[in-house]
């Protein structure tokens, strides 16, 4: 296995996205050793799987964005989750564009999953319907992810379109409450400019090795929609994997866009009741003993927050519908290998604790100049 100290030293710490497609071309060689001929055959590795679900308005913007790639070859998979809103019309007439159709709604996990199993190639990059991509975003994905056979994911730098500015995401890390967060939400991009290890790839924007996902069993489809990235990561990160972020693949982000809104009832009840088997799934049984404290009072604090917000009800739904639904999951495998791993990850939550906390601090000192 590759000493985890040479990724990070040889990772792109590039800001600027938008150059021209022969210098990115010859970064790729540089950095793989390869052939004029193995660049120019670089893209037919990646399939770019889009979920769409009455995404019309977002469409357009998001496929003309990977017609700009510096990365050529590369073959764009939309997977049609039943639109009524004229999606399907619109994509019988891009033929530069392979259409997965479906009958029903699948969800984000039973979408992107249809279409990795349609894929045929090494990598898959998914992507939302609400983004657009920078020119170099492929082509810096899948230089950062073949660095090593042990990188399951890759995630890129997204946007906030409303000011390209700032973060939306930077890679997702994990606390001890069982809160997932958004790494340098609302900060400056600046500050997230080198790349370095995540706890997940968010899969609004991230490659991931194809054969790997296969291994693992892909997305969860249980979930449909939400967590089910942070759950895929983890088990990938207790099988051995590692999981990146990688500030030189680029897109901007409206966020959303499926949903209608950060926070509502679909999404409160869905996210909440997901929250429970991502938790009992992928902790043994003595870390979710030892980590019980914290993770009550992530349910007690959530619960307060969303019935302030008129989502209490929902919570509480979502969360019997999980409790109800953890004698069909699946309990993590034991094994020395995997408790050491977990050990790590316990960590990995210790710090993303203290991360998450002094974000909410620095937000407290900005409202109270």
């Amino acid at each position: 296995m590759p000493d985890r100290k040479e990724v990070r030293a040889g990772a792109s710490t590039q800001g600027a996205a938008r150059v021209s497609r022969a210098r990115g071309a010859a970064r790729i060689s540089r950095a793989r050793g390869c052939t004029s001929h193995e660049m120019q055959c670089a893209g037919e590795q990646v399939t770019v799987i889009i979920p769409n679900y009455n995404g019309m308005k977002y469409l357009p913007r998001c496929l003309d964005s990977l017609a700009r790639q510096t990365l050529r070859g590369m073959k764009v998979l939309v997977v049609e989750n039943g639109s009524t809103d004229g999606s399907r019309e619109f994509l019988q007439g891009r033929p530069e564009v392979s259409v997965l159709y479906q009958e029903e709604n699948l969800g984000f996990a039973g979408g992107v999953n249809a279409g990795i199993r349609a894929a045929d190639t090494p990598y898959v990059i998914l992507l939302n319907n609400d983004t657009e991509a920078f020119p170099e975003f492929a082509e810096a994905l899948l230089r950062e992810i073949r660095r090593s056979p042990r990188i399951f994911s890759v995630s890129a730098r997204m946007l906030r379109i409303q000011d390209p500015s700032e973060i939306d995401d930077a890679g997702d890390l994990m606390s001890l409450p069982g809160w997932a967060f958004q790494r340098g939400q609302g900060e400056k991009k600046e500050r997230y400019g080198e790349s370095c290890d995540v706890f997940s790839a968010c899969a609004g924007a991230a490659i991931y090795r194809r054969e790997a996902l296969l291994s693992l069993g892909l997305f969860d489809e249980r979930h449909f929609a939400y967590l089910e990235d942070l759950d895929l990561s983890w088990r990938a990160k207790r099988a051995g994997y590692w999981n990146r972020y990688c500030p030189a693949a680029e897109v901007l982000h409206y966020g959303s866009a499926t949903s209608g809104s950060r926070y509502n009832a679909f999404k409160v009840r869905l996210a909440s009741r997901n929250h429970i088997w991502l938790m009992y799934k992928n902790q043994p049984l003595w870390q979710l003993l030892w980590n019980a404290p914290f993770l009550l009072a992530g349910l007690l604090v959530k619960f307060l927050f969303f019935r302030r917000l008129g989502f209490g009800a929902e919570f509480l739904q979502g969360t019997r519908e999980g409790l109800r639904g953890l004698p069909e999951m699946e309990a993590p495998e034991g094994g020395r290998e995997r408790a050491v791993r977990s050990l790590a990850m316990e960590w990995e939550m210790i710090t993303g604790t203290v991360l998450y906390a002094v974000r909410l601090l620095r937000k407290a000192i900005r409202r109270f100049p």
